[in-house]
């Protein structure tokens, strides 16, 4: 398996995919360490926890580069994104006792009621190459503070990256026989769905994780899906500050080069401010610097896969034969490196593919609208659920029209988000289950209820 840099081409590394015989090897060591590891007392698996997330920000220059080289992520980005997870790590580490504790749920004269929360076992985080350290946070963290081993595999785009996790988390502590790695790509992930493994955690395309479900159906196991979107975004006619709205929409569509599964994907504008609105758009587009992630100030670089060009190329055909208007961008950038420009189409409507099929790159649809009525019928029009935003100056108008999105999470005033106090969950083609927030820490435990009489 070669690991290619997106910015250069070049082959970084070549590393050996793991076979059957192999990754079979991992999860029978993991099943022998699992008791084991269950039987260490919570505040000493919280420790070696936080013994990680130190080793991540002592580490953060080195994690980043590495992150950088073979994702194309801007720097900063990278780093950021080491930092958001240690502040994820955060909440763990102050939450799990409360939500693990056993729960008394009812006493009387001789009957006490409660419930435990036991680990699953051993758990597959198949996880995913665009966040790599923040959605391997939301699975493998929770899941080793509860109790459970786990069978790690990062995408084959994001390998060293995991390489680097398995090291910190050896170096703080955690036993090889409670967390392993998995190298390789679909064959390796497929390899996984065969074992008898106690949960299935996923991040990822929605036609990977419904051939995942379908899958493991049959195991009657959990199994979570954190699937990609279509997040809508709307603008209505009462915002004061334009150009602020403007360029949060901007980040939220071109952050980490679109290659969110909570980007902003699509965009409405309320007729009144549609003009004023496309303007500071394309003004903050033009100010975001497209070159080398290792440059400091770069914010458009590589994509991570060479086939997502072709993707974003279909779709700005698509939408132009339709008869949209392309008012930036439109196409991959010439020379080395898997570059795509920043792109923004208007006179778009729902039938064209950027207004429906997830992008997952720098490109926008911008539609205008004549009420809220038309925006909230456009945003609910997809098959996605994952996120919708609304850009407004009245709390109950945003109340009113989120209340109507059948979206995992609702955002007033921001987007493109996430936070460890909420749970981080889609609907529909978004995907099933939720990470994050007490739900998060519980979604990797088997409750068990005791009925104790005496």
């Amino acid at each position: 398996m070669n690991i290619i840099n997106p910015t250069t081409e070049e082959v970084i590394k070549t590393i050996a995919e793991d076979n059957v015989e192999q990754i079979t090897s991992k999860y029978q060591l993991l099943l022998s360490g699992q008791p084991f590891w269950a039987e260490v007392q919570l505040k000493e698996r919280i420790a070696i926890i936080s013994k990680f997330k130190q080793l991540l920000l002592d580490n953060i220059d080195t994690l980043a580069e590495t992150l950088t080289s073979e994702t194309g992520k801007p720097l900063w980005q990278a780093k950021n994104e080491v930092r958001g997870a240690a502040g994820r790590i955060d909440f763990f580490i102050n939450n799990s006792a409360k939500y693990l504790a056993e729960e008394v749920v009812h006493r009387e004269a001789g009957l006490t009621e409660l419930i435990a929360y036991e680990p699953l076992g051993v758990i597959a985080n198949i996880s995913a190459w665009n966040y790599p350290y923040l959605v391997g946070t939301n699975v493998f963290i929770p899941a080793l503070i509860a109790g459970n081993a786990v069978l790690y595999k990062p995408s084959e785009f994001a390998t060293l990256t995991g390489l680097k996790i398995q090291e910190m988390f050896y170096q703080a502590g955690v036993p090889e026989n409670v967390f392993q790695i998995v190298l390789g790509g679909g064959a390796a992930g497929a390899a996984l769905l065969e074992l008898p493994l106690d949960g299935y955690f996923f991040t990822g395309s929605y036609n990977t994780g419904k051939l995942i479900y379908e899958k493991v159906a049959t195991k009657m196991v959990p199994c979570q899906l954190e699937l990609g979107g279509k997040d809508p975004l709307y603008v209505t006619d009462d915002n004061q500050n334009i150009a602020n709205v403007a360029a949060a929409g901007v980040e939220g569509a071109f952050y980490n080069n679109g290659q969110s599964c909570c980007s902003v994907e699509r965009i409405y504008v309320h007729e009144k401010v549609y003009d004023e609105y496309l303007d500071a758009f394309l003004k903050e587009t033009a100010n975001w610097k497209v070159g080398d992630p290792m440059v400091e100030g770069t914010f458009i670089s590589p994509l991570t896969r060479k086939q997502q060009l072709d993707v974003l190329e279909d779709q700005v055909a698509d939408a132009l034969a339709k008869g949209a208007k392309l008012v930036a961008g439109g196409k991959r950038i010439e020379g080395k490196g898997y570059y795509f420009e920043p792109t923004v189409l208007v006179d778009v409507d729902h039938t064209m593919k950027v207004m429906q099929d997830e992008s997952f790159g720098p490109i926008i649809g911008i539609q205008k609208v004549s009420s809220d009525e038309e925006a909230v019928k456009l945003m609910k029009d997809t098959e996605y659920g994952l996120a919708s935003a609304v850009y407004t100056d009245s709390l109950d108008r945003a109340e009113k029209l989120l209340k109507q999105m059948d979206s995992g999470s609702a955002y007033w005033n921001c987007c493109d988000r996430v936070s460890a106090n909420l749970p981080w969950s889609g609907r529909r083609n978004s995907g099933i289950g939720a990470t994050l927030s007490h739900i998060g820490i519980r979604a990797f435990t088997k409750p068990k209820g005791y009925h104790m009489r005496g």
